[in-house]
């Protein structure tokens, strides 16, 4: 059996504004910096793709695309329109499910050649539900601006994944005591000699602690091609540039792994929160990017609604970290003076984002701004500004403005 499709991307509509797909304005009230969404985010334009409904296209050399945020007022991202990251343009339009492998070698006493049927009748299902998060998401309102992706707040969606524990197959493979590190490689190839391949690695420790999961199901359905099908690595937590897509060869070592994309790229500076350094005194002490930060959105209204006078409107978002789990979110429409406690849906596991409402009804006409700041269990929260090189772990506190008529 065979899984296809064309990695050409079909325009499907004529540009719209980000503003009014997206809420990724930045609050600006304590550093006096304007950067709402609306003047900084360029023009979208909407595509469709295989398995795919109406998406932003970002880049279509390799597949990058966004989810609408109209979308995140379900609490489970469609796969049809789940994100799309992927780092090299080369990769395979067809797959036969059939004769697919899974490869694992390294340090273990016994190789592995796994296939699909492998997978899903030799382990013990595991399913989580999770947020996976590209590290650049709403990249496009850092300020001051910097280069790469120009990605708002679409660069994520939440999932219940299903598949094997990595604990699992590594105790299958018999690692050995001294394992240290693992590797995990997809079958999308570098364009040119000169590209490095897209390999990622974790301690070993971290790689079997029972929860990385190797994924063959999405929301109850076969991976979509362009979120990796046929095998994910699922890194609950962690930002995507560790969720490595269609799958195919890890390797376990006795020494510490070293690659382009963990020793060079997706850096950020060392022990300090929210991966924050200044434009004129850059951070030199880097260490690869890891666990999401403390983060708040808002989902609806969208940017720039009209709202009726004297009728309540709920205000809702979502808020997320990297698994510790949110246990309060605040609104504010006094730019930070006062903060009211919004209310938090049930939780849907501290790996998942969590929903937030707030009911508004306003008393006069006019313009209205509100921030929203989530906290967790650790009493981290978030601040007025950050700022990075690469435009990683944005978190700063957000802004919505509507308008009362």
């Amino acid at each position: 059996m065979s899984n296809r499709f064309s990695l050409t991307v079909q325009l499907f509509s004529i540009s719209a504004m980000f503003a009014g797909l997206f809420s990724c304005s930045s609050s600006g009230e304590k550093q006096s910096i304007k950067n709402d969404s609306a003047s900084v985010a360029p023009k979208a334009t909407l595509v469709t793709a295989p398995e795919k409904k109406p998406m932003v296209l970002l880049t279509d050399r390799p597949t990058n695309m966004e989810t609408p945020l109209k979308y995140f007022l379900e609490d489970y991202t469609p796969n049809d329109v789940f994100f799309v990251r992927w780092h090299l343009a080369n990769m395979p339009t067809k797959i036969n499910s059939d004769t697919f492998h899974l490869y694992v070698s390294g340090n273990l006493k016994n190789k592995q050649a796994l296939t699909l049927t492998d997978l899903k009748t030799k382990f013990k299902p595991y399913t989580i539900t999770a947020l996976c998060e590209c590290a650049g998401n709403a990249r496009s309102c850092f300020n001051p601006r910097v280069p790469g992706a120009q990605w708002v707040n679409g660069g994520m969606g939440n999932a219940k994944w299903t598949g094997v524990k990595l604990k699992d197959i590594m105790e299958m493979a018999g690692t050995k005591p001294n394992s240290t590190f693992v590797s995990f490689n997809g079958m999308d190839a570098p364009p040119l000699p000169s590209v490095p391949d897209f390999v990622k690695s974790l301690e070993y420790k971290h790689a079997a602690d029972g929860e990385v999961m190797i994924a063959y199901e999405m929301n109850g359905q076969p991976l979509p091609m362009l979120n990796g099908y046929p095998l994910k690595l699922v890194v609950p937590g962690w930002y995507a540039t560790y969720w490595v897509g269609m799958l195919n060869e890890i390797k376990v070592y006795a020494d510490t792994f070293k690659g382009y994309w963990m020793d060079k790229a997706y850096l950020v500076p060392k022990g300090v929160r929210n991966g924050n350094e200044k434009p004129d005194s850059l951070a030199k002490n880097l260490v690869p990017i890891s666990r999401l930060d403390v983060r708040s959105i808002f989902v609806s209204p969208e940017p720039q609604t009209v709202i009726s006078l004297g009728k309540s409107t709920e205000i809702q978002g979502l808020a997320f970290d990297g698994g510790d789990g949110i246990t309060k979110v605040e609104i504010s429409s006094d730019s930070g003076k006062t903060w009211i406690t919004t209310r938090l849906d049930a939780s849907l596991g501290n790996y998942s984002w969590r929903r937030w409402r707030y009911d508004f009804k306003p008393g006069k006409s006019g313009t209205y701004k509100f921030f929203v700041k989530a906290t967790n269990t650790k009493n981290e929260t978030q601040p007025w500004h950050q700022w990075n090189r690469s435009g990683f772990m944005r978190n700063e506190i957000e802004s919505l403005v509507i308008t009362a008529k």
